[in-house]
């Protein structure tokens, strides 16, 4: 019977499910409709610190070795503003430290840093305190044409932000305005959700610097030297900003000191007006609606930089439209018309005074203080325009190795395996990019910067490049750009953006830095070919004194005529400008040995070469003339107490005949003599 019962289980278990059993035939749920008020309920506005918080990468927070660059770039970038701005001379204090939870940590294997950031700038005032550390897009640079390092008012008070979320701390600042003023001390954090200020603590602090800011977050990050770097970033910084004083102390070893090169602070910037050619139709509207002005021609004189209100009546009666019209009443048909009169009429560029260029003396100061080089040079190109904004472009170039560098002992080389080959020197050029004085590390190839120098044709200049990649050899290149408004490809402000006219301006002064770096490269290139005329010519001056000494019968002062002849020697093959392009001297134009500087005002330290010599005589009759000095006693003067030059008049007085009206002598048997 169980053996029937289990048999039956099986038979029916092996029968097909009923119909409403099969899952293709279940009948579907209707879905649930959500209704267009329930949509509507759902929307809610967030703040732009809500935004980022979700979006960190955007501003340069996508990864801890990065998100440590950063915060140290926006503390140290708002410390030199400042100080610049208030007409004082920066020195700015960089301190980073390891955070641990009591066991000593190694840098490197650390996850968890406190950077902290002290200037001598004009400090802060109290009730601004919380607002520019800990709220998004508040700051006093977005709404002015100036240059300046930032533009949108999120750097110091995004990196506060992160480290809030990632370590929950607090930023602490310390201002003071002055030796009698009191020294304030914040703790301050961000509220996401309303982008404003959190205030923990405020309280007035002994502090024992007499004005200036000190800031310290605590973020996590991760350590490394090499490139894109903390250490890389603030030694390109005190490259491009020589005026700066700069302390580093680092998470281990002793501190580095970038000290001041060069003692004049910048020109201010001043602000400007924009351009005409720097808006769109829609700020155009918006601009008509905001102005002070009661009339369209007013509004276009008094609101724009370049625009006299000649040229503003003349644009008002090119678009048909009345000079005394309310800008508020200027809608529609109409503003387009105006717009697209005022991008048709020739207006002049607008004023540079808004940026302040580096300059090429100091460019050449920085580079010097930090590249070991043979050479440098420095372009710095006229003022230009990209979408009516102004931008000026400097670059500068190092070349070559300094004599130490030169001189150390190399080490032995490896033998080759069979069929090795000898492996070349791959070395390539570096180049180091900057915005407004701020290097730029990371995304260089998206730099229009970069793809400039890739587009430039080295070889022109002696220089070995190979397609589409960087020029080889021991050479630093310098790109700077200044503008009133860099047009960064992201808001982390890595990258410059490709415009025709910027690249254009880069590609002018980078070829005219490899022209100068050409003009040097064949000039070495001489000098080292008459350094070896020198050698050549040393080593037969010892058989020429000592057989003239044979024939003077042992009584010449050797020594004498060695002296000279080498004297010759070192002449006729570019005399010290030989040695000091070659190294050989340890001195160099400006007080800057082992170095050649070409500027606009010429060439300081360059070789003269043995053909850019005038000489009267050739170097084998000049030479034959100090021994003949040397050997014989002085000639006879003839007429109006002239010495004979002509190699004529030296034969005859080697021969023993005097010129003409001089008392007659008996020829010596020594004749045979001279003719050898």
């Amino acid at each position: 019977m169980a053996i029937a019962r289990s048999v039956s289980k099986s038979v029916s278990a092996a029968q097909p499910a009923p119909e409403s059993a099969d899952p293709k035939k279940t009948v579907a749920k209707p879905v649930q409709q959500v209704t267009a008020a329930e949509m509507g309920a759902r929307q809610r506005e967030i703040s732009v610190s809500e935004f980022f918080t979700k979006n960190r990468h955007l501003l340069g927070f996508d990864n801890p070795r990065k998100a440590l660059l950063t915060c140290v770039k926006e503390a140290v970038d708002n410390a030199l503003d400042a100080s610049e701005e208030a007409g004082i001379l920066p020195e700015v204090t960089v301190r980073l430290e390891v955070v641990s939870n009591g066991e000593p940590v190694a840098p490197s294997q650390a996850s968890r840093f406190r950077i902290t950031v002290t200037d001598n700038g004009p400090g802060i005032v109290r009730q601004h305190i919380p607002r520019i550390f800990a709220k998004l897009l508040y700051g006093s640079k977005f709404h002015r044409m100036r240059m300046s390092r930032g533009q949108q008012g999120i750097g110091i008070s995004a990196a506060g932000m992160y480290g809030q979320l990632t370590t929950g701390k607090p930023v602490k600042i310390i201002s003071r305005t002055g030796p009698k003023a009191a020294a304030h001390y914040f703790e301050v954090q961000i509220d996401t959700k309303k982008n404003e200020p959190l205030v923990h603590e405020n309280k007035q602090i002994e502090w024992n610097q007499p004005q200036g800011t000190q800031v310290s977050i605590e973020v996590e990050g991760k350590y490394q030297k090499g490139r894109a770097s903390v250490d890389e970033w603030l030694e390109q910084t005190s490259i491009a900003n020589p005026h700066v004083r700069l302390i580093y102390y680092p998470p281990e070893g002793e501190a580095k000191e970038y000290p001041r090169t060069y003692h004049e602070l910048p020109p201010s910037p001043r602000e400007i007006k924009p351009h005409p050619y720097g808006i769109e139709f829609g700020m155009l509207l918006k601009m008509l609606q905001d102005t002070k002005s009661q009339t369209v021609s007013g509004f276009l004189a008094g609101d724009f930089c370049r625009v006299s209100p000649q040229l503003a009546d003349e644009m008002c009666k090119a678009a048909k439209i009345s000079p005394g019209m309310k800008p508020r009443d200027l809608k529609g048909p109409a503003a387009e018309v105006l717009y697209r009169t005022v991008q048709n009429t020739k207006i002049m560029a607008p004023p540079t005074n808004c940026i302040s260029p580096i300059g090429e003396r100091a460019i050449l100061s920085g580079l010097y203080k930090q590249i070991k080089g043979e050479f440098y040079t420095a372009v710095s190109r006229p003022p230009a325009v990209y979408r009516g904004n102004p931008f000026i472009i400097e670059v500068g170039l190092a070349y070559g190795h300094r004599p130490e560098d030169q001189t150390k002992p190399k080490q032995p080389a490896m033998p080759k395996a069979e069929g090795e080959e000898e492996e070349t020197d791959s070395e390539l050029a570096r180049v180091i990019r900057y915005a407004n004085r701020v290097p730029l590390l990371y995304q260089q190839s998206a730099c229009s910067t970069f793809k400039a120098v890739l587009g430039t044709s080295w070889k022109n200049y002696g220089v070995t490049q190979s397609r589409g990649a960087l020029p080889g050899g021991p050479m630093v290149i310098f790109v700077h750009m200044a503008s009133v408004w860099v047009p960064f490809t992201s808001e982390s402000k890595e990258a410059i953006a490709d415009y025709d006219e910027i690249q254009k301006e880069i590609t002018l002064a980078l070829r005219e830095c490899g022209r100068r770096l050409g003009l040097f490269l064949r000039r070495r290139e001489r000098a080292a070919s008459e350094f070896r005329r020198r050698n050549i010519f040393e080593l037969y001056i010892e058989e020429v004194v000592e057989a003239c000494n044979h024939l003077k019968g042992g009584t010449l002062q050797t020594e004498k005529l060695k002296a000279q002849l080498q004297k010759i020697a070192t002449s006729r093959t570019g005399g010290l400008k030989t040695d000091e392009a070659l190294g050989k001297t340890g001195a160099g134009p400006e007080g800057l040995p082992h170095s050649i500087i070409v500027t606009t005002d010429g060439v300081e330290g360059e070789v003269e070469l043995a053909t850019q010599v005038q000489a009267s005589v050739a170097p084998a009759e000049q030479a034959a003339s100090v021994i003949q000095r040397e050997t014989e006693p002085v000639a006879p003067t003839g007429k109006k107490g002239r010495t004979a030059q002509k190699p004529v008049a030296a034969d005859r007085e080697r021969r023993g005949t005097q010129p003409k009206g001089a008392p007659a002598k008996p020829v010596k048997k020594a004749a045979p003599r001279g003719k050898k």
